[in-house]
């Protein structure tokens, strides 16, 4: 499917699922929803789709306008995202709500009298539903003479109720959405209206603190969403961890927090998303922790953290080490050696920490005098020099380190997926100084093969003849496999795209030029632009042999896969697995090297396997496809509809 379909595609699936969950019974999870709208957001950023909420489409109430506009939230899936949106706002004190996980309402009054209770709707207009909230508990009938304007609050249903009287439902949300939308209102004394905002008709000045706003609210009578105040950003992660501990122990459902500014500013909630609060998701997967020790580990002449925690119980697995991501992420989060800590995991292999828990929630975690600072390496291990830090990453600066040439060549190798030619013969090769780079690896012969390892001659030519075999990979395939730093296929995938798309354009690209892209920023761009020329004469040697060539730009009609991924397992019959993925990327799609939620297919010619790749794919409902049927489907990429209707569960994220 093309870039275009699949923005009509899933413009038409989002406005299916708004549509059920606006109604009552929502056909998907919100996190299933999310990445729908991420995805058509990373597409087509303006696709009107994005800046229009659900319409309520409930046959028999009257419409009314919204006297405050109910847009939709700018959301943060993980504590990065949250900092990044953080630092560009910058609040000397950070407002938090609870997000409450039900259906929204405005209850409009005059002269402080109960005229009208709306829905959400299309965020401007909705339907009245007056005689069904009036029965609702939390409504106030009268908030006193000098008062209209508008309350917001959520229907909610709380678990109590739920588990005694509507355990058919499939959710507490789903049984408030169906029974507050009800003709004949029956039902509707089971929910409760917790409210979070005001507005005054015609005086944006009548709130300008969010907290008094909710003091205003608590005076009258209301019931308000749990409200708390920071002054720094951390301290919002490690309030959010500690309630995603406790949430299950609540009266009712939430599904994050709301983070805003304290000013209340009327223009800004004007606006169909406003820009100073957020939606602060909660993990799906995560537990509280005490961290022991930082471990680095070495892959070339990077140093990646490694923090040691005590072991938590994680998605039916035991956590000990999980990953820290660079030194500005340590300083960010402000670890330290026994401070409880948030460990999350969302498929991948290391785990990860993701800040700060509040020290009362992890009763092993020592007392703020006893904790350790993080001593972060300063030489390297290999040649001594001053490890250099870049803030997002620590890595060794010498072109010539040994470890950094040797990780070279076992990325050159690992690319072309020369298999026969193991890590115990590169690093034989190297400590004997006859490769030391890439190209040395094109005027090895089978006679100084058969020297090593004790390999006769026959195991030898067979080496050599796969070192040799002619190849034609994508540039950004071609870049990666020669290890710069923190500059993987998919940042050069993005350059590539970006028009970047061969090497004497690459080349000739400035720093500001690859900046511009996006994905990439001025780090990133720093260090292609200096590697690509420190690695010019080794680039040009591997070129000059005449084994390995770069594929020219792919032409827009030939990229049949764009927009899918792929996952291979198993043994190929027509193909090595690297030939496969070589495919799938001139197509226009996507290689993984696992299986994840966001996948297309995973491909394997023994389907009944009970792999980890096959068992995780059945779990996801990401469809299993035989190595036939992919090749079929780079001649027919319109077979992927069919392949993917025998699944019997839709895969998350890539819906049709």
């Amino acid at each position: 499917m093309d870039s275009k379909s699949r923005i009509t595609a899933l413009g038409n699936l989002i406005r299916r699922y708004q549509d059920s969950y606006y109604n009552g019974e929502a056909e998907i999870s919100d996190s299933e929803f999310d990445k729908l709208w991420e995805e058509l957001k990373s597409l087509d950023p303006e696709n009107p789709v994005l800046k229009k909420i659900g319409e309520d489409n409930a046959d028999g109430f009257p419409k009314a306008k919204h006297l405050i506009p109910m847009g939709s939230q700018e959301k943060a899936a993980n504590p990065e995202e949250f900092r990044e949106w953080a630092a560009g706002k910058k609040f000397p004190v950070y407002v938090v709500q609870y997000k409450l996980d039900g259906a929204s309402l405005e209850l409009q009054y005059e002269k402080g009298a109960l005229k009208k209770a709306v829905t959400r709707g299309n965020g401007a207009i909705g339907d009245e539903i007056t005689r069904n909230a009036r029965r609702m508990g939390g409504v106030r009938e009268k908030l006193g003479a000098g008062f209209s304007g508008g309350v917001r609050g959520e229907v909610v249903m709380t678990r109590k109720v739920w588990r005694e009287k509507y355990a058919d439902k499939a959710n507490c949300r789903n049984a408030a959405n169906g029974i507050m939308r009800r003709k004949d209102g029956i039902g509707c004394e089971d929910l409760l209206l917790v409210t979070y905002d005001a507005a005054a008709a015609g005086d944006d000045r009548f709130f300008q603190d969010e907290i008094k706003k909710i003091a205003w609210l608590k005076a009258r009578g209301f019931t308000t969403a749990e409200t708390r105040e920071f002054e720094e950003p951390e301290d919002v992660i490690a309030y959010r961890a500690e309630i995603a501990e406790r949430r299950g122990k609540l009266p009712y459902d939430i599904d994050g927090l709301v983070v805003k500014d304290k000013n209340t500013d009327m223009a800004d909630l004007r606006r169909a998303r406003p820009e100073n609060q957020i939606a602060f998701k909660f993990d799906l997967e995560g537990a509280v922790s005490v961290l022991r020790e930082v471990e680095w580990s070495e892959s070339g002449a990077t140093y990646t953290p490694i923090g040691i925690v005590d072991p938590v119980r994680i998605a039916g697995t035991t956590v000990q080490r999980a990953n820290l991501n660079n030194p500005d992420m340590i300083r960010a989060m402000g670890l330290r050696i026994g401070s409880a800590v948030t460990v999350v995991k969302r498929g991948e292999i290391i785990p990860k920490i993701e800040g700060l828990a509040r020290q009362e929630t992890a009763a092993a975690a020592l007392p703020p005098e006893e904790q350790r600072e993080i001593v972060f390496p300063d030489k390297c291990g290999s040649c001594g020099t001053a490890l250099e830090d870049a803030g997002t990453r620590l890595f060794c600066p010498n072109p010539g380190c040994p470890k950094r040439l040797l990780h070279r060549i076992q990325k050159w190798v690992s690319v072309l997926d020369i298999r026969e030619l193991g890590e115990k013969l590169i690093q034989q090769l190297f400590d004997k100084e006859r490769v030391r780079c890439p190209a040395d690896l094109y005027s090895l012969t089978t006679e100084e093969l058969s020297l090593y390892d004790r390999m006769g001659e026959l195991s030898a030519a067979k080496v050599l003849r796969h070192i040799m075999t002619p190849r034609e990979l994508p540039l950004a395939a071609f870049i990666a496999g020669f290890d710069f730093e923190g500059v993987g296929e998919l940042i050069m995938e993005k350059a590539a795209q970006a028009g970047f798309d061969t090497l004497e354009k690459l080349r000739a690209a400035s720093v500001e030029d690859l900046a511009a892209v996006y994905g990439l920023g001025e780090i990133t761009a720093r260090t292609i632009y200096t590697e690509l020329r420190e690695s010019a004469g080794e680039i040009d040697g591997v070129l000059a042999q005449g084994v390995i060539s770069i594929a020219p730009p792919p032409d827009e009609g030939t990229l049949k896969l764009k927009g899918y991924s792929f996952c291979f397992t198993g043994e190929l019959e027509t193909m090595k697995r690297s030939e496969a993925e070589e495919k799938v990327r001139a197509a226009g799609g996507s290689a993984k090297s696992s299986v994840a939620k966001d996948m297309s297919f995973l491909v394997t010619n023994d389907g009944e396997s009970g792999s980890a790749k096959n068992l995780k794919a059945r779990k996801l409902g990401i469809p299993i496809i035989s190595e036939k049927q992919f090749l079929d489907l780079l001649s027919n990429p319109l077979l992927a509809g069919e392949f993917k209707a025998k699944t019997d569960e839709p895969p998350q994220g890539a819906l049709f």
